[in-house]
């Protein structure tokens, strides 16, 4: 909340002041001066969260209003796409009991948890996975019977792994986090989330 409101006092200010001569690099530099003065690090929440990377600078500008291309989302789901690391025993299905309590929690990555204690990918904030959970958010589409109507092949798996490690890689600019890409959830805990998504036996398949 306290990011979300720095940065919208930060816009207003510069669309007041200046926007109407100032260049769209001239705002994005001087909102990231804004936003590396007003924050401060505390435990495992260091500066460097506001440092982009290629992808993340490319989607500011699309969210933006910027045009993203056809050749630059090319581009940028192959380069994702490469990077995705899969489990080198083969294995992509985990435990989908463990892969609902991960989706059921939300804590992790933040300054006021424990690095030692494990992620969870909050996987209800944004989608609905089962009909018993009556309250889940609706950014992200529903993955009710998920595995039900496509199916639990290989290649299902790997798509699905794939999906959860680094969604840029299938859809450019995608909102969802990149889990595995920038370490919010263990492999096994990925593969986990697969379970949960494509057992027959999970809630979200019934």
């Amino acid at each position: 909340m306290r990011f979300r409101l720095i940065l919208t006092v930060g816009m207003a200010g510069l669309l007041a002041f200046g926007c109407a001569t100032m260049s769209d690099t001239a705002v994005s530099e001087r909102t990231s001066e804004i936003m590396k003065t007003s924050f401060k690090e505390k435990g495992q929440a260091k500066l460097d969260r506001l440092e982009q990377d290629d992808v993340q600078a490319l989607c500011s500008q699309v969210a933006a209003g910027a045009p993203l291309t056809r050749p630059d989302s090319t581009r940028l789901e192959k380069a994702q796409f490469a990077k995705i690391a899969f489990p080198k025993d083969g294995k992509i299905m985990g435990d989908w009991k463990s892969g609902e309590k991960i989706a059921q929690t939300g804590v992790g990555m933040q300054f006021s948890d424990n690095p030692k204690n494990a992620a969870g990918g909050n996987c209800y904030a944004c989608h609905q996975l089962t009909k018993e959970e009556v309250s889940f958010g609706t950014i992200g589409p529903s993955l009710y019977q998920y595995g039900k109507i496509r199916g639990q092949s290989e290649d299902m798996q790997r798509y699905t792994y794939g999906k959860v490690y680094n969604p840029q890689a299938y859809s450019a600019c995608s909102n969802m986090p990149r889990f595995g890409h920038n370490r919010i959830l263990t492999e096994q805990q990925m593969k986990d989330v697969v379970a949960l998504l494509l057992d027959p036996q999970s809630p979200v398949n019934r």
